[in-house]
């Protein structure tokens, strides 16, 4: 059994949405800060974490803050040689998840891994027996997307409190949400 263990992290309106046009459907300050910390933040300083998307994902994250900084990026892709060509050094590129994975056992310098998108991915990884925790912000108002969070098996992921995870809600504007974790049984 592989030691690395998949943590997801998301944010998601009210109809499960993601995404939209290749970016997020709302601006939260507080949320994006939530997202970096959690996926950069080590117990031991002489590790890392590593992140896991897909090349839409990538795509679009804005060219100026790729490669996103502190962490390993991988990216999840059927035309590897086309991607590695375009993208910067220490970029990952493999063609699936258990590649990833394997390139992640590769290394011993790596602390936690995140899967940061998008859906087929997420669904992909929520498959995964390496599956372990869901990080999903949970927005509470509905925004227009195309792009949407699988959907979580309440049989096979229970909501869990974590230490390190506000759990009162969240307020930024007119919007409201919640950080909630969901642990595989």
């Amino acid at each position: 059994m592989s030691k690395v263990k998949l943590n997801l992290i998301a944010a998601a309106c009210e109809n499960m949405g993601i995404g939209a046009n290749g970016t997020l459907p709302w601006k939260l300050k507080t949320e994006m800060a939530y997202f970096t910390t959690m996926t950069t933040k080590v117990s031991d300083d002489n590790k890392t974490n590593a992140v896991i998307m897909g090349r839409r994902t990538w795509d679009c994250i804005p060219v100026k803050y790729r490669p996103l900084i502190n962490r390993v990026n991988i990216v999840l892709t059927h035309q590897v040689d086309a991607i590695k060509e375009k993208a910067p050094d220490g970029v990952i590129v493999v063609p699936s998840l258990d590649e990833a994975i394997s390139y992640i056992e590769s290394r011993d310098d790596i602390e936690s891994t995140w899967v940061i998108g998008g859906s087929s991915i997420y669904k992909a990884a929520m498959e995964h027996p390496n599956c372990g925790k869901i990080y999903l912000t949970e927005i509470q108002k509905s925004f227009t997307c195309d792009t949407f969070f699988p959907n979580i098996d309440k049989q096979q992921f229970h909501l869990v409190d974590e230490e390190e995870v506000p759990g009162e809600r969240q307020v930024e504007g007119d919007i409201s949400y919640f950080f909630r974790v969901y642990r595989r049984l």
